[in-house]
């Protein structure tokens, strides 16, 4: 795969989280990461990083094969405009803002750039995302560089962009729908006799073993849970009283809200 130097607008908790998750991958040197943001504090630990780093925009852009801008949906245009001068074809543009689509991205950048419009979620940081993909026409050639990027991040699939509310409702804002179970069951482990620290872990080390058992097995997680449902038992008890106050209802009825909230039409 052809190194390529890349740059990154923003480096936030998103933006951060990929360019510590690039580094950590090994998939390109700190010396051909080129980082703008306009916090002092942000741009000296992703210094201490060994990065490159600016204040201005077009710094992280100029010397740049790849174009990563993580920034609030309300900053993008400005941005854009800050930056559009030294864009083009051979270029990739990758956008991680949530709700500006590839079209109003095209109108800004110029529909002849290579955009794709990705969101991930903040475990890029650890290369643990889940990452989706969608991109406009312009981009067969660097579609592979982007893929393998991203899959060094973590896992990738490629969606359609009428997909990508509801991917970020359930992947990104899915990281914090888990953390609050996560968070739930750490109190109720307190309650019946472990310190903190203690139900953190065991709570933690659960959740992770119970992805893996869908992931890797492929099982639908009903069939898991059948596995540790005996009859009149202590799970079977505990789940139906979790069903009775409205466990399941209220997490599918936190992600219809969540993806309403940012599906709608921008004023």
């Amino acid at each position: 795969m052809e190194n390529k130097k890349i740059g990154i607008i923003g480096v936030g908790n998103m933006g951060g989280a990929i360019a510590k998750g690039l580094l950590k991958s090994g998939f390109v040197a700190a010396t051909d990461i080129f980082v703008a943001d306009k916090k002092e504090s942000t741009l000296q630990e992703m210094k201490d990083l060994g990065v490159n780093t600016s204040k201005d925009n077009l710094d992280a852009v100029k010397n740049t094969d790849v174009v990563i801008v993580a920034v609030k949906p309300y900053h993008i245009e400005g941005v854009i405009n800050e930056i559009k001068a030294e864009l083009n074809p051979d270029k990739i543009f990758i956008s991680i803002v949530a709700g500006v689509g590839i079209n109003d991205l095209g109108e800004m950048v110029g529909k002849e750039i290579p955009i794709f419009r990705v969101m991930p979620n903040t475990a890029i940081a650890l290369q643990e995302s889940l990452t989706c993909i969608s991109a406009n026409g312009n981009t067969e050639h660097y579609k592979e560089y982007v893929v393998e990027l991203f899959n060094k991040l973590g896992k990738t699939v490629e969606i359609g962009e009428e997909l990508m509310a509801a991917a970020t409702v359930l992947s990104s804002c899915g990281i914090a729908y888990a953390l609050r179970y996560i968070r739930a069951a750490m109190q109720g482990g307190i309650e019946i006799g472990f310190g903190a620290e203690m139900a953190q872990f065991i709570t933690a080390q659960t959740v992770k073993g119970a992805t893996e058992l869908v992931l890797q097995s492929g099982n639908h997680p009903e069939r898991e849970i059948d596995k540790v449902t005996t009859p009149m038992g202590v799970t079977i008890t505990g789940l139906n009283e979790m069903e009775h106050k409205g466990f399941s209802a209220s997490l599918i009825q936190g992600v219809l809200a969540s993806y309403k909230k940012i599906d709608k039409p921008k004023k």
